[in-house]
């Protein structure tokens, strides 16, 4: 079997698994409680075919050998859109991770939103301004799913981290969700150092990182297959330290009502020296009155 049969193969196996995975989705109603996950679907799911069809054409030349180009521009217009929608991807499993502590929940996505700036802000203020040609698109989408990569692992860690204190189980999709983008931007981090610009679409770097992908889509539709248990109310201890930071957060994030301050009417030492006035007044009536 040549190269290029395989990695058609698995190109064929990424886009079933991206359809079942869009049709357990959508039938279990998960896009509406992650609807930028529901969007990410539907953008690999409608382009997959496309992808497909311009990697195989550019092997036949078809076209008058436009298909590789054909496929390279798409190919990174939806690299590049995949990390846009990741960014919001990781909103939502923090917001669902901590849809238990409203107060933690909006504190805690105000700050998530900033550093999401941040990260994308460092990441494209060190793109080189030497692209002029078209490897412009890929640098701008590497940089930007470079910086998703990063928040998504930064994710994934907190929820390792707090998942006894969330209350969050591991077949939760939130947590699912996260995992599959752990590691596919694993993958990403460790081959990152072994591209190079010229990489063949048939390299054995490519059949790694097709492999990495569909075992994150394999993941996917196992947490999407398997019932997924029901989030019950949270019982925490009233002393429990999560508790007295949600009660902070919240407190933090109410205006509460407004209190009126009076400006005073003198100084402090003003008003002590009329009280010692009018005692002595009051001792000299006294004593004139007694006399």
């Amino acid at each position: 079997m040549s190269s290029q049969t395989a990695m058609s193969l698995m190109n064929v196996t990424e886009f079933a698994l991206w359809a079942v995975l869009g049709f357990l989705f959508w039938t279990k109603n998960l896009h509406r409680r992650f609807p930028a996950m529901g969007g990410y679907l539907a953008l690999h799911v409608a382009s997959a075919p496309f992808l497909l069809f311009f990697f195989y054409g550019q092997s036949q030349h078809w076209f008058n050998d436009y298909c590789y180009p054909i496929y390279f521009y798409l190919y990174w217009t939806i690299y590049t859109a995949s990390a846009v929608f990741l960014f919001f991807v990781c909103m939502e499993v923090f917001r669902s991770a901590l849809s238990a502590f409203q107060g933690l929940m909006r504190f805690g996505v105000v700050i998530f939103r900033w550093a999401v700036l941040a990260s994308v802000i460092v990441s494209l203020s060190t793109l080189s301004l030497e692209h002029h040609d078209i490897f412009l698109l890929p640098a701008i989408g590497f940089k930007l799913m470079r910086s998703a990569s990063i928040v998504e692992l930064c994710l994934l860690a907190f929820l390792c981290l707090s998942m006894n204190a969330l209350r969050l189980s591991v077949r939760d999709m939130a947590f699912g969700i996260s995992l599959g983008f752990g590691v596919m931007s694993s993958s990403d981090f460790i081959l990152a150092s072994f591209w190079s610009r010229n990489t063949l679409l048939t390299a054995p770097l490519q059949f790694v990182s097709e492999s990495v992908i569909l075992m994150a889509l394999g993941m996917w539709v196992t947490f999407c297959a398997l019932p997924e248990p029901a989030r019950r109310p949270l019982m925490v201890p009233a002393n429990s330290t999560i508790l007295r930071w949600n009660e902070i957060a919240t407190a933090l994030g109410h205006t509460g009502t407004q209190v009126a301050l009076q400006p005073a009417g003198g100084f402090f030492l003003s008003d002590v020296e009329k009280v010692v006035e009018e005692a002595l007044t009051r001792n000299l009536k006294s004593h004139e009155s007694a006399a």
